[in-house]
């Protein structure tokens, strides 16, 4: 008798089955996570400071630059981002889970081990461009003015019936790509680095994979914006933490819904 927990779908047998999983999974994952941070912690806090100092560099680049109406959607997008720019992690819980050697410079060039990670970056990097022309087209429809400095943006943006439209609009469709990003994403690039599967196979499994366990990725989903947003409210600091430990369970929850066939 199969396992009722494992999807059968009418697939070639080279393509892996999804497994489903009840919502409870998401804190093995937390917990598998935050082991592998643990091993091999010089790796992680390497990528969690690198997240830090990218971050800074961006909100300074744009303060300074006259663009401060792009500072929110700007860390709406790391959300878009950040599956492909921690991809070195995956490799990391990959090569941990074999009892492989660890190091940062393997992390750091693990895309080459696939052109179908730069592919991916380029799906990724497309929505993103979207999200800011997006962004600034709002901008310019709710709050009539070009480039506010950060003094005005606040008070326009929190303190004015047009700001507040611009937040609501705005966040209703950073998260419509947010989602979807979260879609294409939330198993592809383990996929990817552990089989050097192509892009439309692993975004297409990664969409099902969601699907066939809505409830247990709906409240991943939720976890990954809440403790990112958590390591962005402590003036980006807490992401020297949060980015890798997210990163290893993304790995581990690849894994438990994407098993190896036998």
């Amino acid at each position: 008798m199969s396992d009722p927990t494992t999807i059968e779908e009418p697939t070639p047998a080279s393509r892996p089955a999804i497994k489903g999983v009840k919502p409870d999974a998401v804190w093995r994952w937390l917990e598998l996570g935050w082991r592998d941070f643990r091993r091999a912690p010089a790796v992680g806090l390497a990528y969690g400071i690198g997240a830090v100092l990218a971050s800074y560099a961006v909100c300074f680049g744009l303060v300074l630059g006259g663009k401060s109406e792009l500072l929110l959607p700007a860390t709406g997008g790391f959300f878009l981002l950040a599956p492909l720019l921690v991809s070195g992690l995956y490799d990391v819980s990959r090569r941990l889970e074999r009892g492989q050697p660890v190091s940062l410079f393997a992390a750091l060039f693990a895309w080459r081990s696939s052109a179908q990670i730069l592919l991916m970056g380029g799906v990724l990097l497309f929505i993103h461009l979207v999200w800011i022309r997006l962004a600034l087209l709002l901008s310019a429809l709710f709050l009539h003015t070009i480039n506010p400095s950060l003094e005005k943006l606040l008070p326009l943006v929190f303190g004015s019936s047009q700001g507040l439209a611009l937040l609501v609009v705005g966040t209703g469709l950073g998260g419509v790509l947010a989602l979807l990003s979260f879609y294409i994403t939330a198993v592809s690039l383990p996929m990817i680095i552990d089989r050097d599967a192509s892009v439309t196979d692993a975004i297409a499994r990664s969409i099902n994979t969601v699907n066939e366990n809505f409830q247990a990725m709906a409240l991943w989903a939720a976890l990954i914006v809440v403790f990112t947003g958590i390591g962005i409210a402590t003036a980006f600091i807490g992401l020297a933490i949060v980015v890798p430990v997210l990163a290893h369970a993304t790995w581990h929850a690849y894994r438990e819904l994407v098993p190896r066939p036998d």
